[in-house]
């Protein structure tokens, strides 16, 4: 749960300001850096000056005219202003008369008061859609002192920048670079790409045309080794350059719009690269790399549904980040990414059911992360994946139903999580992260039985969430978390016997469910989210006996877990959907006195309720069992004492002996000895339900 993820804008095109000045420019681009920054900015700089346009490009339309040949000459103001008399004056001229502006963005940028002033200077006299942001270090958008690499005036709304990650854990050097260029050209990213390979394999070309004819000559021969070589040297590096833009710049555009097949193609041109270099002999910036090209190819493999593929390739990948820890066991960046590779080891073995190798895996991932606090305990991104290690063993320990354990795992991190945002109350990842959490323990806390806890961290769960939804954050995963988190919290508080307020709180979720919908009505997540919402809330006004409010919301609940079905015939979720719904047609059919109707509906759900699949695997047989118990119910309204006796008794037979159950599933085989006549029981299991709080009836 709760996965890292790369959170900057990819550049796509550079749009001109509406209102922005175009006469008397003088400059491509303004450099704004910090002084610690210089040797970057000067690189930079030169790189900028020194690019030639590929010639398909030159001519086309422009916001700001035509496509140039090259994007020259950019301002660099401890360069152009040496000798300036009034450095005020002429900085305001130089971003007056500058297209664009490019900010070296790092944590001592981020506390420059000149670097700050020069943005809203130029987005003053240009607007915002001109700002190129070049990540050098930090953390773009954390807050934190010291790692916060946005100066203020990228931080604030309505001035997001366009930005390039130059660091060599995101686009490198070379990606990040040619996202500049195409943002300032207004080009898309992948063609400014595919024009400058190509612009390069010509002049390899030529190299080797050249070699041919310069072998006439000895001194030739020698002048052709050395060009090889050193040819040989920019090719290495100019692949491994483009490998760094495919696996961070592309897979970010690619990704969310399920462009599978690209993404496919991607990781195996980059595999091919590197299936022409010995393995052994990779040095470490390759070696992780080629790493992180296998991740990229077994997540595609893992989103189409290849989970063997996808377990080959991560472990051919961890093997990979095995190796560089081993060479450099205290960098924490080659702890994390081998981390990574290891949780997903952990993952794939979780989706199959081996949820042993899983619990290793976990404590393995745990292991790092410890360790990468360890070694850097002020950088909060290594904290939060000890947040996400706990996280993540605690889920496999609670589809154990080892609820102590799993519970235990979740307060850690919880608190560690709830430092962070008390640190950072700004940061939306963090609570967003903390609203995962608070779900996650509440959830444990109702298994262990203790239910006011559990009802305490929903409702704080809830109550955090339309906070920051009421003081003005547009955040849409705070909406989409509070769907599923009301449905929870109205389960636990109709559970004691709370139930006006329960139903208030259920029907608040529908209606959130439908704000989303309203917006992006083809979004499958939110139409399962709000099924389930609807389905619930249906049942529990059904178990009050407010039979005609639950047919509406029973029937729109149907009709949306219908659409689920159709939309993803493959997906788990439509099955316990399909369950629930038929489930509440019979219960009001049955309350409404049509036995018939009632029973055939019953026994769709029980064909239902036996298709189900869950990696606990002793969760559907408590769905049988109830399916069972509503057809003996039927039955014995119907008058046919016999056949509900043999509806109840098999239902009891689906029950598992020697479990930890949770209060639910403990008041399921209440019903169920109740009606077989084993009172006794029934009543000892009855005190021990009330000793937890729980008072409704299902």
């Amino acid at each position: 749960m709760g996965r890292p993820v790369n959170r900057l804008t990819p550049i796509v095109r550079a749009r001109g300001s509406a209102g922005g000045k175009t006469g008397g420019r003088r400059y491509w681009a303004f450099l704004s850096y910090a002084h610690a920054d210089a040797r970057a900015a000067a690189r930079l700089h030169s790189a900028l000056e020194r690019f030639r346009v590929p010639p398909a490009l030159i001519g086309r339309p422009h916001p700001l005219g035509t496509i140039p040949r090259k994007l020259s000459p950019v301002f660099r103001d401890r360069q152009e202003l040496a000798a300036a008399s009034n450095l005020s004056r002429e900085i305001g001229e130089a971003l007056d008369a500058s297209s664009y502006l490019v900010v070296l963005c790092s944590p001592a940028a981020a506390r420059s008061k000149w670097v700050d002033q020069e943005i809203r200077e130029f987005q003053r006299r240009h607007g915002t859609d001109r700002t190129l942001a070049a990540i050098l270090d930090g953390e773009p958008g954390c807050g934190e002192d010291g790692r916060e690499c946005f100066p203020p005036a990228l931080r604030e709304e309505g001035s997001e920048p366009i930005a390039a990650d130059l660091r060599a854990s995101g686009d490198g050097w070379r990606g990040g670079f040619l996202k500049i260029v195409a943002g300032m050209l207004d080009v898309g990213l992948d063609e400014i790409v595919q024009r400058d390979q190509q612009r390069r394999q010509k002049r390899m070309a030529w190299i080797a045309a050249a070699s041919f004819l310069g072998m006439a000559s000895t001194s030739g021969l020698a002048l052709f080794a050395l060009d090889q070589r050193n040819a040989a040297r920019e090719e290495r590096r100019e692949a491994e350059g483009l490998v760094e833009f495919m696996l961070g710049d592309l897979k970010s555009k690619l990704e969310p719009i399920g462009k599978l097949d690209a993404l496919d193609g991607v990781g195996t041109r980059i595999l091919r690269y590197y299936a022409k270099q010995d393995a052994a002999a990779l040095d470490d910036a390759g070696l992780l790399q080629r790493s992180r090209a296998l991740s990229l190819t077994a997540q595609v493999a893992y989103q189409r549904g290849d989970v063997g593929e996808a377990e080959r390739l991560y472990r051919q990948a961890m093997a990979g980040t095995a190796e560089a820890v081993r060479r450099k066991p205290d960098e924490p960046q080659r702890l994390f990414d081998h981390a990574q590779n290891v949780f997903w080891i952990g993952e794939l073995a979780r989706s199959k059911g081996r949820l042993d190798d899983a619990v290793r895996a976990h404590r393995d991932y745990q292991r790092l992360a410890d360790e990468m606090v360890r070694l850097d305990p002020a950088d909060a991104k290594w904290r939060l994946e000890t947040v996400y290690a706990r996280q993540n063993l605690g889920i496999v320990l609670y589809e154990l139903r080892r609820f102590d354990d799993a519970a235990e795992r979740f307060a850690r991190a919880h608190g560690a999580l709830a430092a962070l945002v008390a640190a950072n109350p700004v940061n939306d990842q963090y609570r967003s992260e903390y609203s995962t959490m608070l779900a996650w323990l509440a959830d444990a806390r109702r298994d262990q039985g203790r239910l006011a806890e559990a009802t305490g961290f929903r409702q704080r769960q809830v109550d955090m969430l339309q906070q920051r939804l009421t003081g003005g954050s547009a955040n849409v995963e705070f909406q989409e978390h509070l769907i599923p988190a009301r449905r929870a919290l109205g389960i636990l508080l109709h559970a004691q016997g709370r139930s006006d307020r329960a139903i208030a709180t259920m029907a608040e979720g529908v209606r959130a469910a439908e704000r989303l919908i309203a917006v992006e009505p083809d979004n499958g997540l939110w139409r399962q989210y709000a099924a389930g919402a609807r389905l619930e809330l249906a049942s529990t006004l059904t178990a009050l006996r407010r039979t005609s409010a639950a047919a509406g919301h029973a029937a729109a609940g149907c009709a949306l877990a219908a659409e689920v079905r159709r939309r993803d015939p493959e997906a788990a979720a439509w099955r316990q959907l399909a369950t629930d719904c038929l489930m509440n047609r019979a219960r009001i059919a049955l309350a409404g006195g049509d036995t018939a109707g009632a029973r055939s509906l019953a026994d769709q759900a029980l064909a239902s309720a036996r298709g189900e699949r869950n990696l606990d695997v002793h969760r559907p047989r408590y769905r049988i069992a109830a399916a069972l118990r509503l057809a003996g119910d039927i039955a014995n309204r119907s008058g046919d004492r016999a056949a509900a006796e043999r509806a109840w008794a098999d239902a009891l037979g689906q029950l598992p002996a020697n479990i930890t159950e949770r209060p639910r599933e403990l008041a399921e085989r209440v019903e169920l000895l109740s009606r077989v006549g084993l009172n006794a029981e029934a009543a000892r299991l009855t005190d021990q339900l009330k000793g937890m709080g729980y008072d409704a009836r299902i």
